[in-house]
């Protein structure tokens, strides 16, 4: 039950120290594996706290509290709870503040969450003295009400924007001295720690923190301020955060990552080399007796944060195993653990400490160990998958962290996400921030894009309009269509101008170069394949005629469907349908978009949500905020799937005559 700014305190002088940031998972086998990988990483890395963020409401908060109490009660990890205070019942602010006291957590970060808007977002029967925005506008009404109600119970820290803050209502006053009257009141008001968006130009950064050390109100003079660092996982997810978070990439970085941008495993390594050095820079410019710190945000995901802070040192010794001159030595040119030298060399790549090695050995399945053959390369059927050596001591654990090994590769499966196309098992699986529903742009912008739609036509026209790339955004996604999508684009626009609203798609693809511009992935050398999807909203008669389509091609094609009632139909609800895979030298078959009825379940009910929330920036009773409630209630998604992938076509001359 520690406050994060007694931790620090207590910290030799000069230390260095670094927190990790997780969100709740969208379904129950992520979290399960989320627990696994938190504690590997509580041992291995041994952060001085964790937090965890907040979706506001329901089932989201509930998980929020859930993950909380497994950091907090179980891994004994010091917890921040992340908590916003607009667009919601304001009891629900008091009770998650009651939740994290039953709990043991000490530390909240104060967050505002979307700008308020209480006639669109309180919920039938919600009663108007019950919502949280008649007390809560700014993230500061947060940290007075909690200093108030609970005085110096909870250590509270607060956001910074080391480039400002992208303002949703006015994006033009995005700069950091536009937001540093509102920090200074924040801080005045009893902030204990800052906490900053991430960030990638360090130079900005840098700049910005010497603004507030030495500012004239001495304000930000002693308080910590800790830097938020995002660990770069792929090309994709990067140019994604940074556009929705307005942090810049420097040229010369993106310069490195652009050479490399077709290939996972290059990006995630020239990554770790642009956020370790991104550590040191700042490192080199703290002060000799301050504590610096950095927070992660890991997006559930531990291979490359663990490689950024061993590379760093920013890993705390371990007492216990501080006077052990054994140690696992990595072999750089096959990744694996290797054990001590027999002369008493422990050094060749890198040492850690450590009493044991846990490189596995593939052994023969027996029905009994022989007595005349060496037993070590035999395995009882009853020990199959059962590890022969200890595995569990720290040093094995961050090597686990890092992917070395088969056992390394097997704890970071999920190492290359692909968002609600990934595998519904990893914690990484669904949106990459953990927040929660949103539609990513301001109700400004949402209006000057989607303007006033009345009519189910006005609809298609957006749509349209977005696959002709004459349109930014629609709800469903705030980019325009890549390369690939492009080829299918004619067979895009004549289903939506059926109106069948398409949100995602991809075409056949059979055995093409892993180096191909359009197409390609993955490593040199390799060959990609694709079968062919497409996901759209049809309204519930039009479902009904096309499923008995579908039943007549049961052989060539997988579907799902549900609408917003909780309805759901599928062909094969047992399915897992790899619809992106590729071949490469010397490695296994790489599958980074799978499909099945748990992960569409779980988008299912976040695709409706979208529809709520693009209603919820209309006044109610008005006409499109009208039509948009109609779509949602009785509009069905639909995702398909032809198996047939060296048929090009096989899929569109399906749904094209439906």
């Amino acid at each position: 039950m520690e406050r994060i700014t007694d931790r620090i305190a207590a910290l030799p002088p000069g230390a260095a120290y670094f927190s990790l940031e997780f969100f709740p998972p969208k379904t129950q086998m992520g979290f399960a594996n989320l627990q696994a990988r938190l504690e590997r990483m509580a041992r291995a890395l041994r952060p001085l706290f964790v937090t965890v963020t907040w979706g506001a409401g329901g089932s989201t908060a509930a998980k929020s509290l859930e993950l909380a109490e497994l950091c907090q009660r179980q891994l004994g990890l010091t917890t921040c709870l992340h908590l916003t205070c607009t667009n919601m019942d304001r009891t629900l602010i008091d009770e998650a503040l009651e939740q994290a006291k039953a709990l043991g957590i000490r530390n909240i970060l104060a967050l505002r969450g979307d700008p308020p808007r209480s006639e669109e977002y309180r919920e039938e029967g919600l009663a108007a003295e019950n919502d949280s925005n008649r007390e809560f506008q700014w993230a500061i009404d947060l940290v007075r009400y909690i200093k108030k109600q609970h005085r110096n119970y909870f250590c509270v820290g607060v956001a910074a924007y080391p480039e400002g803050h992208s303002d949703q209502s006015h994006p033009e006053h995005q700069d950091p001295l536009f937001d540093l009257p509102f920090l200074i009141e924040k801080a005045k008001a009893g902030a204990d720690f800052i906490m900053t968006q991430l960030f990638f130009d360090v130079e900005a950064y840098k700049k910005y923190e010497a603004m507030l050390r030495n500012h004239e109100s001495g304000v930000f003079k002693d308080i910590p301020i800790i830097p938020g660092l995002m660990p770069i996982q792929s090309y994709q997810i990067l140019r994604r955060t940074t556009k929705l978070s307005h942090a810049k990439l420097p040229q010369e970085m993106l310069a490195r990552l652009d050479a490399v941008k077709g290939d996972d495993e290059a990006v995630k390594r020239v990554g770790i080399d642009i956020l370790s050095e991104i550590v040191e820079d700042i490192q080199a410019t703290s002060g000799g007796g301050s504590h610096r710190g950095y927070h992660f945000y890991t997006l559930n995901l531990e291979k490359a944060v663990s490689h950024i802070v061993e590379r760093c040192s920013l890993i705390p010794p371990d007492e216990e195993e501080e006077g052990n001159d054994e140690a696992v030595i990595v072999d750089g040119s096959s990744g694996q653990i290797s054990p001590p030298a027999e002369d008493g060399a422990h050094f060749r790549d890198r040492r850690r400490m450590s009493s044991v090695n846990s490189n596995p050995h593939n052994r023969v399945v027996v029905e009994r160990v022989s007595s005349s053959s060496n037993p070590s390369w035999e395995a009882p059927e009853d020990e199959v998958g059962v590890p022969r050596d200890k595995i569990n001591s720290r040093a094995n654990t961050l090597a686990i962290s890092e992917g070395e090994g088969s056992l390394g590769r097997e704890a970071t499966w999920d190492d290359y996400p692909n968002g609600r196309w990934g595998d519904a098992r990893s914690p990484a699986f669904g949106e990459i921030d953990g927040y929660g529903v949103s539609l990513h742009v301001s109700i400004p912008q949402a209006i000057w894009l989607w303007k006033y739609p009345v009519t189910h036509d006005d609809i298609s026209e957006l749509f349209q309009q977005h696959i002709l790339g004459k349109l930014e955004a629609i709800p469903w996604s705030e980019e325009g269509l890549n390369p690939e999508t492009i080829t299918i684009r004619d067979q895009l626009l004549r289903l939506n101008s059926k109106g069948w609203w398409t949100v995602a798609s991809q075409p056949a693809v059979n055995g093409t170069k892993s180096t191909d511009p359009v197409f390609g992935w993955g490593p040199k050398n390799g060959f990609v394949f694709q079968k062919p999807f497409v996901e759209f909203f049809l309204p519930s008669s039009d479902w009904a005629r096309l499923r008995k389509a579908f039943e007549q091609h049961e052989d060539e094609i997988t579907f799902f469907a549900g609408n917003n009632a909780g309805d759901v139909a599928a062909s094969d609800a047992e399915s897992v349908n790899p619809v992106t895979w590729g071949t490469f030298h010397g490695k296994e078959i790489i599958t980074p978009t799978i499909i099945e009825a748990v992960s569409f379940r779980a988008w299912l009910e976040e695709a409706f949500s979208i529809w709520r929330e693009w209603q919820r920036i209309y006044p109610a009773r008005s006409p499109t905020a009208k039509l948009l409630g109609k779509i949602r209630e009785d509009y069905w998604l639909v995702n398909v799937i032809h198996h047939g992938y060296v048929q090009k076509n096989a899929l569109w001359d399906l749904l094209l005559v439906a």
